[in-house]
């Protein structure tokens, strides 16, 4: 197969854990006969630095044109810490997904049995759990309509706005696809949403009802966000495919990383109507940059989706026996490895896993 992969690394830690994955990508491609050629491209503060936007035309293209993009991250603190900046790193990131019309986020939270006790859950709770959320990517508060912080002449004082809007299509579009992983998985759906208190919460209500009567061999179960973030800390096992809007959705998968015991560890995709993402769903760890600490996997593993995404199994399960092996061996970045263990960087982890897929 040839493809032709978008490679946008980003900020902070961004270019590190993405010359693995790309290193990955090789190794793999090269053991099942497939050829990649890569396109490199601006983004986030880098690209702001640059040419002073997040996500220019040229990268847009380069992305429009591409089999896939396998991204890493953005973010930097000269940004976070100025709230009067027109124009941050996350933007860019935003402004890919709506002109890429990637509307699902899919997050798998999956557990690793010689790392459950990382997790700050209790080993009974956190193994075993293995769920993945689908996340509305293109609508919400994100993309509603804004009024940054002004004066208000009435109020006395300054006000600002986000607007949470959905529309039927949006959220119908959205459901569907979380069905479909579910027939693929256990067969149950759980619908995240706030509809006691907010009217866009009640579309998503009364549209997965209706979505919901067309699967009945799928179990669906409705649970506000309150609920679910507990749930997800008391009872992680009972997920196994949870479907949300976007605000829910960045907040409940980062708590997801608590229970797999490192944000470092869980990948994504983003899927639309063009070029699909692939990518870590950490941020760019400024305070890491340069220092060979960063894990590595999740950008590892964003690899292993993409393979997967056009249906080459052989070569995702081979990436995700490869991490396995390098967990079980104790090969790892500081923040998961056991007391005593031996010290391993990024570059390290990603050179034993490309060795790996070599010997295998």
């Amino acid at each position: 197969m040839n493809l032709k992969i978008a490679v946008l690394a980003g900020d902070g830690i961004g270019p590190e854990i993405m010359e693995q994955g790309v290193a990955v990508l090789n190794a793999v491609a090269t053991k099942f006969g497939h050829k990649v050629s890569y396109e490199e491209a601006l983004c986030g503060a880098h690209a702001i630095d640059v040419v002073g936007d997040p996500f220019p035309d040229e990268t847009f293209k380069v992305c429009e044109e591409a089999d896939a993009v396998l991204f890493a991250s953005v973010g930097d603190p000269k940004y976070d810490n100025n709230p009067s900046a027109k124009v941050r790193p996350e933007q860019g990131l935003l402004a890919m997904r709506k002109k890429l019309g990637l509307f699902a986020n899919i997050r798998p939270v999956t557990t690793f049995d010689c790392l459950v006790h990382k997790s700050p859950l209790k080993d009974e709770l956190v193994k075993g759990a293995d769920f993945i959320c689908i996340r509305e990517l293109t609508g919400g508060m994100y993309f509603g309509k804004k009024q940054e912080p002004t004066y208000n002449e009435t109020l006395g004082t300054e006000d600002a706005l986000d607007t949470n809007y959905y529309s039927r299509p949006e959220v119908e579009r959205i459901l569907k696809v979380a069905y479909q992983y579910a027939l693929q998985r256990k067969k149950h759906v759980t619908v995240v949403d706030k509809a006691n208190v907010l009217a866009s919460s009640r579309l998503w209500r009364k549209v997965a009802q209706e979505v919901a009567s067309q699967y009945p061999e799928v179990t669906t179960d409705y649970m506000y966000v309150d609920n679910a973030s507990m749930r997800m800390i008391q009872e992680p096992r009972f997920f196994d495919v949870m479907v949300t809007e976007n605000t829910f959705g960045d907040i409940l998968t980062d708590e997801g990383s608590c229970i797999t015991g490192s944000m470092g560890l869980l990948p994504s995709a983003s899927t639309g109507t063009s070029t699909p993402v692939f990518e870590p769903i950490h941020g760019s760890w400024p305070q890491a940059k340069g220092l060979n600490i960063a894990n590595p996997l999740a950008q590892i593993l964003s690899v292993a989706m993409l393979f997967e995404y056009f249906d080459l199994k052989k070569e995702g399960d081979l990436i995700r026996e490869a991490v396995n092996a390098s967990l079980n061996s104790n090969v790892r970045t500081p923040e998961i490895q056991v007391e005593g263990g031996a010290k391993y960087g990024t570059k390290e982890v990603g050179s034993w896993i490309v060795d790996y897929i070599k010997k295998a």
